[in-house]
């Protein structure tokens, strides 16, 4: 999917929001434990009722490789029930790979070959020969960590150099020339509220992956404010507070509740700009 692709879908649903698939085995409906494959039957039901109202899943790898053999089998059949069933969906595995060049060339093969997946969240610290390998697979993207949501990001991301130049900007300067807007996105977290000015002066047209609004607390209207480009430039994830909504057999139906609730309010963002 490329960058005109994802716009158009944007505009179509009125949604740039992402449902990020965080699923775990002691958090979803009891009844559900009883089934083949718990795991992905939730993922099932809640995708089935969030599809109207979001143009993108991510996946978090960490929730399934924590299974084994199993959780990658439920990962596996997710990605497949969604190409198939709701082939407009931007797929993203949250797996925030990053190593030496041989071994990033074989996770890059793993979601852009094997699995057919159209973008992947990679770690930046190694530098470019860590990246590059993810950047040779056209029509796929890498989504690359700058500015995250969590407390510890600032430990280093905030960091300043001599110049005064603060960590994150040096990574969102120096990507830039492995690639661009059209096959590079960045994880930029919601907390980070007026920060998105910063990041806005440095990369103005592309695509940033914002999770942290819903539980974490980030705020879609600030995000929106110093965040939005006029091609939207953002899609905005929400985990736990959809798919964790609830717990009893309503799970999927109050999920996609959550979900529409969520659009409607980006549908009112988005006419600023439509």
């Amino acid at each position: 999917m490329n960058k005109q692709e994802l716009f158009e879908n944007i505009k179509k649903k009125k949604s740039f929001l992402c449902v990020g698939l965080d699923t775990d085995i002691k958090k979803i409906p009891e009844h559900l434990l009883k089934e083949e494959d718990p795991i992905f039957t939730f993922n099932k039901a809640i995708i089935d009722a969030t599809a109207p109202y979001c143009i993108a899943y991510k996946p978090n790898l960490a929730f399934y490789e924590s299974m084994g053999v199993k959780g990658w089998i439920a990962f596996e059949k997710t990605v497949e029930y969604i190409k198939k069933n709701y082939p407009d969906q931007f797929i993203i595995a949250d797996a925030k790979r990053g190593d030496i060049g041989n071994t990033s060339a074989m996770y890059a093969r793993t979601f852009f070959e094997e699995l057919n997946i159209d973008s992947v969240t990679v770690a930046p610290y190694m530098g470019e020969d860590s990246v590059t390998p993810f950047l040779t697979y056209e029509g796929k993207w890498v989504i690359l960590l700058a500015l995250t949501s969590n407390k510890g990001s600032h430990d280093f991301q905030l960091t300043e150099d001599k110049e005064g130049e603060r960590l994150f900007e040096k990574v969102l300067r120096k990507s830039q020339e492995w690639a661009n807007d059209q096959n590079m996105m960045y994880v930029v977290g919601a907390t980070q509220g007026r920060m998105f000015e910063d990041i806005r002066k440095i990369v103005p047209h592309h695509f940033l992956l914002v999770p942290g609004i819903g539980a974490q607390g980030g705020s879609l209207e600030e995000v929106c404010k110093y965040g939005m480009t006029k091609e939207c430039g953002l899609i905005v994830n929400s985990s736990r507070a959809i798919i964790y909504a609830d717990k009893t057999e309503n799970f999927a139906k109050v999920a996609g509740e959550e979900a529409h609730k969520v659009q409607q309010q980006m549908e009112k963002q988005l006419a600023n700009i439509l």
